[in-house]
């Protein structure tokens, strides 16, 4: 019997078909159907582990790891046993509704995911009991013969034993964008890389030219790319920059609570005040200084962006996913179909003696003509089936070559109506020349495409200005030297030549048949970038953000499209795997920001580029399809998969999916993800100083002897205060320059910048001022109407000072006071219910307060608004001295 061992120790590129199929107990039959049913219940069927998915009670639970989300839940629990039910059951129902969140996100993702997965579904040919059938891609088992043709998706691992001019193209897995040409015959290097072993295919490359029957070695896990996913498991859960900023305040908030709390209630004892007053004036003191609505407020935050990005076709797998983004300071992106459309194009032709760019040829001028005709009848390309997204399926240059054909007005379905094929000679990697033979009115046309040194060399003719004229040693120089200007740009070259023939078209032999043939063209290929890719990059060199190239393709092809992409600047160097292997690894991170293009790399070099960059203290976004992407996407900080063309591997272990493989949505992404930071910090720096400004005004009044607030009145001041307006800057517009700043340094403090500064600034002045109002209604009227004036302007400097928070810098007056509508309305709807406690009957004596006259409201509108204006001869004052530095 077959065993996992003899499967794992085969070495089958090593060994002959006859020892292959001696080892996997194949026939020329194929395997029987109880066979195949025995070994996949040995083997498992054809798939890949996803792993052990949380539970949704698992997933619920871990909401709950943050420290600031345990704080408060202690002071709901403190607050229940002192009988403050109401501020309990505040607390936990933002608790309760952050973890909501979180899940009902992550649920959303991973729904999102299947659907993607099952674009993939697909079935395949086998022969079993000698007759081939099509069975589902999960029912291959090892030993199977597997029939493959052009088009088809490669569903395991398999040692070739028939191939007819067999092309793979294994970018998934190799990240060569070139597909590979195959053959049967035994290889003898045992250690021979993936991309080396031409007699075998892989699960997860498809066949773009010819035909082949393969013997399966490999299902499911113990796949190439099962290996890599294998690497992948575990929990890939990182601690991003603001849940690391969050942390730190939480630290930070619960030393001070425990600390001012238990230095108010050993003052307020040793002035003589009731000790339970003084317990639960402390308590509410300890209340006033955590914001309970911080996490509720970053998680709607986050959620809202979410809900952008969504709509312009980013899956994101985790709320943070997006935020870190904002901050990463390097993008390592593979080259083939994310920076690149994955589909060659020509770019360059030349014909009749002359070169232009594929845009200005004239398909009028008689050589063109005769070039392109020829270069779309001597192809493969098939039409692709209805609803395809593609015209052609097939070699993706040979599509290239048809599809230029259509664009200049000659159609590969008309061609060959008109001049069908009635004889071949198949590309063979050997001679390098593919020829087809026509039916033409004029006789027997032979057309040939292939390498431009080996054609060149057949050729003993050329065509220029319509006629046929003799191959001198001048012209063949100026076609070599055509070819090397192509080629210097690292465009893919083919050559194209002509001939009238009169034999048996199914008699044609190579050496004979394709000599003294007539030279019509060359024609220059390239995989090009996307445009818009083009000023994704742009938009990251201006942002500070260094993007990196990996590739597994050529260093010419690497250079030439980074080069394009302005990746490739002046003093920037480029390296190969091989060149990387040979650098020791301290080495290597001392260097590593010299390099910005990585070319012919494999999974392990891509690892430890995002290693090194990480070692310099750096925040890595790593984006791919392919699963040679996937350990580097896993080792990142952000990891970005891409939802079309990405391996259901690469998918599983990204942060965010792009849904449609648009590089440019990364930079979107980062806008986005700076832009919510921004909005999450002015709503932190609003709580907080809202916050200190309410321990001021109870701390500052205790120690004079005053009873400026109640618990119920700081309670209900932070339910309104901390909810609606502290959402509204959370959804704040980017300012305009958020794009033109350096990424933000992932080691600096959260109040850097003066924010700490302005949040200590602005506490104590709305305190002071507070404690102004309820003095002058102590001193004017009595105790009631003070407590009340008192309560009205903490309310309402608070939502004042929301206005100055939108921006740090600017003034408010530029901003526009009713350019963030969101924050009109959070003002106006929270004015009413502050306003509404103190007129409505029955509220104001429940919360203890009473009527006041236009007066005194005038007072605490003065009182209140006053902030504003105070603020912005700060920030004038902040904005001529940083002129004044710069």
């Amino acid at each position: 019997m077959l065993t996992k061992e003899e499967l794992k120790n085969g070495k089958f590129h090593t060994q002959d078909i006859g020892a292959v199929m001696e080892t996997l107990g194949t026939a020329p039959s194929g395997l029987t159907q109880a066979e195949a049913q025995a070994r996949q219940a040995q083997f498992g069927k054809n798939v890949l582990d996803e792993g052990k998915k949380k539970s949704l009670l698992v997933k619920f639970l871990e909401q709950f790891k943050d420290l600031m989300i345990i704080v408060l839940i202690a002071a709901s629990v403190v607050s229940g046993l002192v009988g403050e039910w109401t501020d309990t059951a505040i607390i936990m129902a933002v608790v309760l509704l952050n973890a909501i969140m979180g899940v009902v996100q992550e649920s959303k993702a991973e729904q999102a995911l299947e659907a993607l997965k099952k674009m993939s579904a697909q079935s395949i040919r086998v022969k079993r009991d000698g007759q081939i059938s099509e069975v589902a891609t999960s029912e291959a088992v090892p030993g199977d013969l597997l029939y493959l043709e052009a088009g088809d998706l490669v569903p395991a691992d398999g040692r070739l034993i028939e191939s007819a001019s067999l092309k793979s193209e294994e970018s998934a897995l190799t990240g060569e964008s070139v597909p590979v040409e195959k053959h049967i015959e035994a290889l003898e290097d045992t250690e021979a890389v993936i991309g080396d072993r031409k007699n075998m295919i892989y699960s997860g490359s498809s066949i773009t030219y010819g035909r082949g029957i393969a013997i399966v070695t490999a299902t499911g896990m113990q796949t190439e790319v099962g290996k890599i996913a294998q690497q992948l498991t575990g929990d890939m859960d990182t601690t991003t920059p603001l849940q690391k900023k969050m942390a730190e305040l939480s630290k930070i908030l619960s030393v001070l609570v425990v600390f001012i709390a238990a230095l108010m209630f050993v003052v307020g004892i040793l002035r003589g005040q009731d000790r339970f007053d003084m317990f639960m004036t402390a308590i509410s003191l300890a209340v006033a200084a955590i914001p309970e609505g911080l996490p509720a407020v970053i998680t709607i935050v986050l959620s809202i962006g979410v809900q952008k990005m969504s709509k312009k076709n980013a899956i994101i797998r985790k709320l943070s996913a997006v935020e870190t983004l904002g901050s990463t300071q390097v993008i390592c992106s593979d080259k083939t179909g994310t920076l690149t459309q994955n589909k060659m194009t020509v770019k360059e032709i030349f014909a009749g003696m002359a070169s232009s760019t594929a845009e200005e040829a004239d398909p009028q001028n008689v050589d063109v003509k005769t070039f392109i005709e020829a270069i779309a009848l001597c192809n493969d390309s098939k039409k692709s089936a209805d609803g395809s997204n593609e015209p052609y399926m097939g070699d993706p240059t040979e599509t290239a070559l048809v599809i230029y054909g259509d664009e200049k007005g000659f159609q590969k379905k008309a061609l060959d109506k008109s001049y069908p094929r009635v004889g071949e000679l198949p590309f063979d990697s050997e001679r390098k020349l593919m020829s087809t033979v026509h039916k033409t009115e004029e006789g027997l046309r032979m057309t040939t495409k292939g390498a431009p040194d080996v054609l060149l060399a057949r050729c003993t003719y050329y065509r220029e200005n319509g006629e046929t004229k003799p191959m001198t040693e001048e012209t063949r120089k100026a076609i070599v030297s055509a070819n090397t200007a192509m080629a210097s740009k690292a465009l893919r070259v083919l050559a194209a030549a002509e001939k009238f023939i009169e034999k048996d078209p199914s008699k044609l032999k190579a050496d004979q048949d394709e000599q003294d043939m007539i030279f019509l063209g060359l024609v220059g290929m390239i995989d090009p970038p996307r445009e818009e890719a083009k000023a994704a990059v742009a938009t990251c060199v201006r942002a500070g953000i260094q993007p990196i190239m990996i590739t597994g393709d050529h260093k010419e092809t690497a250079a030439a499209i980074a080069k394009e992409l302005n990746i490739l600047k002046e003093g920037d160097l480029i390296i190969t795997g091989a060149e990387l292997a040979a650098i020791p690894e301290p080495d290597f991170e001392k260097t590593v920001q010299k390099y910005s293009v990585y070319a012919r790399v494999s999974p392990e070099h891509k690892v430890r580029i995002v290693d090194a960059w990480q070692k310099q203290g750096k925040i890595v976004a790593m984006t791919g399809d392919g699963v040679n992407d996937a350990p580097a996407i896993r080792s990142a900080d952000i990891g970005i998969g891409m939802g079309i063309t990405g391996t259901d591997v690469s998918k599983g272990v990204a942060n965010m999916v792009l849904a449609d493989d648009n590089f440019a949505t990364i930079v979107t992404a980062v806008e986005e993800g700076r832009k919510i930071y921004a909005n999450i910090r002015k709503s932190v720096q609003f709580l907080l100083t809202c916050n200190l400004g309410e321990i001021v005004t109870i701390f500052v009044g205790t120690m004079m002897g005053w009873t400026v607030l109640l618990p119920i009145h700081i309670l209900w001041v932070n339910l309104v205060t901390d909810s609606l307006p502290a959402l509204a800057l959370g959804v704040e517009k980017a300012e305009d320059d958020v794009m033109d700043q350096p990424p933000r340094d992932p080691k600096a403090s959260f109040f850097s910048d003066g924010v700490g500064i302005s949040i200590a600034f602005r506490g104590v002045i709305q305190g002071l001022i507070t404690l102004s109002a309820y003095w002058y209604g102590e001193t004017h009227y009595n105790h009631e109407i003070a407590m009340t004036m008192a309560f009205a302007t903490l309310g309402l400097i608070q939502l004042a000072h929301a206005m100055n928070t939108r921006s740090n810098e600017k003034s408010i007056f530029k901003i526009g006071f009713f350019s963030n509508r969101f924050m009109n309305g959070a003002i106006l709807l929270t004015s009413v219910l502050q306003v509404g406690i103190i007129l409505i009957p029955g509220l104001n004596s429940l919360f203890r307060v009473t009527h006041l006259s236009l007066s005194q409201w005038g007072v605490v509108l003065a009182a209140s608004l006053s902030i504003i204006p105070i603020v912005e001869v700060i920030k004038l004052i902040t904005r001529a001295m940083g002129k004044k530095q710069g």
